[in-house]
C-alpha cells in the first residue's frame, strides 16, 4: 500500500468517526473491514503519524479501569535456574520449584535453560526485522489463514472481540510431522528454525520437569505428544499515542499445554493475581513458561492457567515478543484428566473432549475468557 492509499484510509476512518460524534451513528463493522483491507497494521498507523488511535481500538471501562500494576512489594513471578537440572542433587530442588510456581501463579521464568544469550538477541531481532520492513512486503502475506501456516496480521480476533488490541503479529504454524520451513519469510527463516530446534530441546526438559512435579514418570507428558504440534508468534508492539485507552493483548489464558515466551527488554506482560495485576519484568537471559488451559485439565488442576495481558506500549522504542506454543498432535485423540491424578476423593473436574473440539472453542469464544470452563463436568 501506498502513502497515499495509507493516507485515504486514514481519512475513511477519521471522517466515519467524526460522523458517529455529530450524528451518533458509527459503523464499526465497516472500519474494521477497511482496516483488515489496508493490511498495514498497527505499525502501519503508527508510521502514517497518527496522534489518536481509531476509535474500535478503545477497550470497555472494565478493561481499562485497572491497567497499574499491583505494588512491586506483592506477588513475584519466581525466577527458576535450570543449573544442573540433570544432577540428582539439583533437578529434585528444581522439580519442586516448577511444581509450586506451576500450581500457585501457572507463571515462572527459567534461567540457566542451555539457549545462548546470542541466539535469544538472533530471533528477536530477526522479528523485528520482518515487522519493520516496508508494508507492501508483509501485505503479502497478510490474512486469517494462507494455507500454509505462515500469516502476517494484526488482529486474528479483529471480528469478534469487543475492540482490537495494539499490535501486529507473525504467525508460524509448525506441522508436528515434517515442517515446510520454505513458506517462512526469507528474511527471519534462519532464525526460526533454530528457534523451533532450541525450543524443542527446552520443551522436552520441561515437560520431564511437570510431569515429575504431577508424582509422574518424567517421559509421561511427552508421551501424550503434548509437545508435537507448535505455533510460534512473533509479537510487534509499536509505540501507542494513546495507551490509557487500549492494550497490547487483551486478559487471556492460553489454549494450549504450554507457552514459553522470549521478551525483549522493554516490558508490558502482566500476570492475574489474588492481588491484582503483576509485572513479569524482563530478565535478561530469561524466558517465560506459561501453564495453558490444556495443561490444566490434563492435570486435573494440580496446575493452573491464569490470565495475563500485555499492556499497550508508551515507549517510542517498540515491544517485541515471541511466543512458543506446545500443543498435541492428534485432532481426534480424546483428552482429559489423567487417570492417575484422580480418585473418589479428587474426581475429575472435567469432561474428556477432542482436541479438535477444545481448539473449535477457542476459535468460537470471546478471547479473553479461559477456554477450560467449557469444559467442566
Amino acid at each position: 500500500m501506498s502513502f497515499q492509499d495509507v493516507k485515504h484510509f486514514l481519512s475513511s476512518i477519521s471522517m466515519a468517526e467524526t460522523t458517529a460524534d455529530s450524528a451518533g451513528q458509527y459503523d464499526r463493522a465497516k472500519a474494521l473491514k477497511q482496516f483488515d483491507d489496508s493490511k498495514i497494521g498497527v505499525k502501519g498507523l503508527v508510521d502514517s503519524g497518527i496522534n489518536s488511535i481509531p476509535r474500535f481500538f478503545i477497550h470497555p471501562p472494565e478493561i481499562l479501569s485497572d491497567l497499574k500494576p499491583t505494588p512491586e512489594s506483592k506477588n513475584q513471578i519466581l525466577t527458576i535456574d535450570l543449573s544442573g537440572v540433570d544432577s540428582p542433587d539439583h533437578r529434585s530442588t528444581i522439580v519442586n520449584q516448577i511444581r509450586k510456581a506451576s500450581a500457585d501463579f501457572g507463571f515462572f521464568q527459567i534461567i540457566n535453560h542451555g539457549i545462548p544469550l546470542q541466539v535469544l538477541d538472533r530471533t528477536i531481532d530477526s522479528f523485528k526485522t520482518f515487522h519493520e520492513q516496508p508494508t507492501e512486503i508483509k501485505a503479502q502475506i497478510y490474512g486469517k489463514e494462507t494455507g500454509t501456516g505462515v500469516f502476517f496480521l494484526s488482529n486474528s480476533d479483529l471480528y469478534h472481540s469487543k475492540a482490537a488490541s495494539w499490535r501486529d503479529a507473525l504467525q508460524v504454524r509448525l506441522d508436528p510431522n515434517v515442517p515446510d520451513y520454505s513458506q517462512i519469510p526469507q528474511i527471519c527463516r534462519d532464525q526460526v528454525i533454530e528457534w523451533d530446534r532450541e525450543i524443542q530441546r527446552l520443551g522436552e526438559v520441561l515437560m520431564g520437569l511437570l510431569s515429575e512435579g504431577l508424582g509422574l514418570s518424567s517421559e509421561r507428558l511427552k508421551e501424550m505428544n503434548c509437545l508435537k504440534r507448535r505455533v510460534i508468534v512473533g509479537q510487534y508492539y509499536p509505540y501507542c499515542p494513546q495507551p490509557d485507552l487500549t492494550v497490547g493483548i487483551e486478559p487471556h489464558s492460553d489454549p494450549t499445554v504450554l507457552t514459553v515466551l522470549l521478551q525483549d527488554h522493554i516490558g508490558g506482560l502482566q500476570v492475574k493475581c489474588s492481588e491484582g495485576w503483576v509485572d513479569v519484568k524482563p530478565t535478561p537471559g530469561a524466558l517465560v513458561v506459561n501453564i495453558g488451559d490444556l495443561l490444566q485439565i490434563i492435570s486435573n488442576e494440580e496446575y493452573k492457567s491464569v490470565e495475563h495481558r500485555v499492556l499497550a506500549n508508551s515507549n517510542r522504542e517498540p515491544r517485541v515478543s515471541i511466543a512458543f506454543f506446545f500443543n498435541p498432535s492428534g485432532l481426534e485423540d480424546l483428552y482429559g484428566p489423567l487417570s492417575e491424578l484422580t480418585s473418589p476423593e479428587k474426581p475429575p473436574l472435567y469432561r474428556h473432549f477432542t482436541l479438535n473440539e477444545f481448539l473449535k472453542g477457542f476459535f468460537t469464544k470471546e478471547y479473553g475468557k479461559s477456554l477450560a470452563n467449557n469444559f467442566r463436568q
